[in-house]
């Protein structure tokens, strides 16, 4: 075995004895922050994917552990303020006409209509709809842009891709959510 293959190979031994010692901790430490298992579990993934990513940028074996615990805090934090309702940021997309592409323009305009209140939920209901319907890679670019409030220039340091691929991405997203919430509204106006 070369040198090269010895240090990768030490490397992975390293990070999965790490993941093994630490998965409890964390889990206990993130669970305190979040309502369900499956979350915890999603955010404890999240950890260890920054941990495998940033495995090289760390210093020190000492400071691995506090790392973990920073970014599982930092993670159980981004989670908590994705639960809350945002508003929706301003878009610099363009449309087909190449106008500037707003998110607002996609959800229709409830003010004058009444039974706003139930308006809104069916609105979000149809949104989280056609957000699952969308590939991974589009909604995965919406939700962190827009819920999570990451610049494309952030995802794309988590995702590796180029921030053109990211614009790409979400302007399908958008195009998808305001194609299936006018026909939503066109519906709810004609009954």
């Amino acid at each position: 075995m070369d040198a090269q293959s010895l240090i990768v190979k030490q490397k992975n031994q390293h990070i999965e004895q790490t993941v093994n010692d630490n998965s409890g901790k964390l889990f206990r430490f993130i669970r305190r922050f979040v309502k369900r298992d499956e979350e915890a579990e999603d955010i404890l993934q999240d950890v260890f994917y920054q941990f495998v990513v940033g495995y090289d940028q760390i210093k020190s074996a000492d400071q691995i552990g506090s790392w973990l615990f920073r970014v599982a805090r930092n993670k159980a934090t981004d989670n908590h303020r994705k639960m809350k309702p945002n508003s929706f940021s301003e878009l610099t997309l363009k449309d087909d006409e190449n106008n500037p592409l707003m998110l607002e323009d996609i959800l229709p305009d409830t003010q004058d209509l009444p039974d706003r209140e139930f308006l809104k939920e069916v609105i979000w209901q149809k949104t989280e709809e056609l957000l699952a319907q969308m590939p991974k890679a589009q909604r995965d670019v919406f939700v962190q842009h827009e819920f999570e409030q990451k610049s494309f220039k952030e995802i794309a340091q988590i995702t590796g891709d180029t921030v053109n691929t990211l614009i790409s991405r979400k302007r399908y997203a958008i195009l998808l959510l305001r194609d299936g919430l006018a026909e939503l509204y066109n519906d709810l106006i004609n009954d």
